[in-house]
């Protein structure tokens, strides 16, 4: 089982940045994947960006060159840097990770993009 702890959400204006962190218990084994999924209302769940078991970087081509991801092994922990916010980067984001061949997820955290 693990357990993930989201934070950074907020309110931004266009053009604007934050952080997203994430962070999971302890783990006996190193975690596969972990990355970030947002969902905007009415919309499905998609996936934003995630860092995969050879530690190589997949982002959505709609937050390609603005979101940079990073992961710290030794912590447990993955962070998203969004820069140049947009509104339709609007949504609930979700921290996710794949252990042990399960899937987990965050509780989400709000980014609401507007002036």
């Amino acid at each position: 089982q693990v357990q993930l702890v989201e934070s950074g959400g907020g309110l931004v204006q266009p053009g604007g940045s934050l952080r997203l962190s994430c962070a999971a218990s302890r783990t006996t084994f190193r975690i596969a994947d972990m990355g970030w999924y947002r969902q905007a209302p009415g919309k499905p769940r998609e996936l934003v960006a995630t860092t995969i078991e050879t530690d190589n970087a997949y982002y959505a081509d709609s937050v390609k060159g603005r979101f940079t991801i990073s992961r710290d092994d030794a912590k447990n922990t993955v962070a998203l840097e969004m820069n140049s916010l947009k509104p339709e980067d609007t949504a609930v984001y979700y921290c996710h990770v794949v252990y042990a061949g399960y899937d987990y997820w965050g509780q989400g955290t709000q980014v609401t993009v507007s002036s």
